[in-house]
């Protein structure tokens, strides 16, 4: 049987629009075809002008592509945000893979500055000054090397507003709970204060804000730096060819403009359609539960306060505790802040209907695949997914095919 989270608990910690369902299961089933968010890719209903507005200007920010007199490189993954999110909308995720790098030494992680890590900026911008600016390769000397997928933003700006002490209070939930599978919030430091935060986003819950999250990417995926971040990407480690640069203004970016509009944008952009529950569904999110699939893929969070009306305390279902969580051999080897090689965030499904390849480095070709790829705190999940029957099977993944 389900455990019961009792009214008073679910208030204590903040969560309570979790008292009227049983813990481990989703919102109540909806109606064949309800009434959903926009398409993919478009902001909320219910915008005033001036939200409306950012989200233009963030959008054009966005499937902007970035030159060098901007500021690109001088390596870099891409030229614009929409190169790597643009599936099956902007703002989705794609086929584009990043691969981070590190090794041992002493018994501790090494990201591997000196040899262009952790991230390799596979592109680069030619030839300027005297210098031939190539895309970075993996370095010999490393002994872990990770692939990592995008990521889709759909509905970001909901998590961003959900209070750091929310997802403390649900880790410690969990450790009463479900202690064999418990997560631990990501700590980070914020970018502009230099504070504490929860980390929600990224694949190691690594960034704390979609500012963060913004600003980071622009850094270190197009090489365009800013006053919140500002250093230069050193070209496969070797800092002297920055010298050579052709990007005059430096930071590139004099006055983080383009970091706000872009966290503008992924903040003002819709989640993914309500999922259409059915019988079948139905009775697939009721397994989804049981076999304890949801003591990590949370089904639903709340909002906090937000000037912008449709995140202003609002409901929504990610299904994801945005906690680490040791997923053992599922673990991508790579160290970020707190994270450790086995931690990995936990991944939201809403919106999983859309996607192609699934995990961190896109090595499952199915939500079946990715199940049955968990390991660590994972385990005992998949496991009891194993044991059900092959209609158990299909009802549970009819489910997940709605999300």
């Amino acid at each position: 049987m389900p455990r019961t989270i009792s009214v008073r608990l679910a208030g204590l910690l903040g969560l309570g629009i979790l008292a009227a369902m049983t813990y481990g299961q989703g919102p109540p089933p909806g109606p064949p075809n309800p009434p959903g968010p926009p398409p993919l890719g478009r902001p909320y209903d219910g915008l005033g002008k001036d939200a409306l507005d950012h989200f233009k200007v963030g959008q054009a920010a966005f499937l902007a592509e970035d030159d060098v007199r901007g500021g690109l490189g001088p390596v870099f993954t891409e030229k614009s945000c929409v190169a790597c999110h643009a599936g099956p909308a902007i703002g989705g995720s794609g086929n584009r893979l990043v691969t981070r790098i590190g090794r041992i030494t002493a018994g501790q992680f090494d990201p591997m500055i000196e040899f262009g890590g952790p991230l390799i900026q596979d592109r680069g911008i030619g030839r300027f000054n005297g210098v031939k600016f190539e895309g970075e390769v993996v370095p010999r000397e490393a002994r872990i090397v990770a692939r990592r997928r995008t990521v889709p933003l759909f509905g970001l700006g909901l998590v961003d507003a959900v209070p750091d002490d929310t997802f403390v209070a649900i880790a410690l939930q969990e450790q009463q709970f479900s202690p064999l599978t418990a997560g631990r919030p990501s700590l980070v430091a914020d970018p502009i204060t230099g504070q504490p935060r929860v980390g929600k986003f990224g694949w190691k819950a690594q960034q704390s804000s979609l500012f963060a999250f913004a600003g980071d990417a622009y850094q270190n995926e197009m090489g365009v730096t800013t006053p919140t971040f500002p250093s230069e990407n050193c070209p496969q480690g070797n800092c002297n060819l920055l010298a050579a640069n052709p990007a005059k203004l430096k930071p590139n970016d004099a006055d983080d403009g383009t970091v706000h509009q872009l966290a503008d944008f992924m903040t003002l952009l819709a989640p993914p359609p309500l999922p259409r529950i059915g019988p079948v569904e139905n009775a697939g999110q009721v397994l989804f539960g049981k076999i304890g699939c949801a003591d990590c893929h949370r089904p639903i969070l709340q909002a906090g306060p937000s000037p912008i009306a449709p995140l202003n305390h609002a409901p929504f279902a990610p299904y994801s505790d945005f906690l680490l969580h040791d997923m053992g051999s599922l673990g991508d080897g790579i160290v970020q802040n707190q994270a450790g090689p086995r931690e990995m965030r936990t991944a939201p499904l809403w919106g999983i209907r859309f996607e192609r390849t699934f995990l961190h480095d896109g090595r499952a070709p199915s939500i079946e695949a990715a199940i049955i790829a968990h390991d660590g705190q994972g385990r005992g999940a998949r496991d009891r997914y194993m044991a059900l029957t092959k209609a158990q099977r299909d009802q549970f993944l009819a489910f997940l095919n709605a999300l």
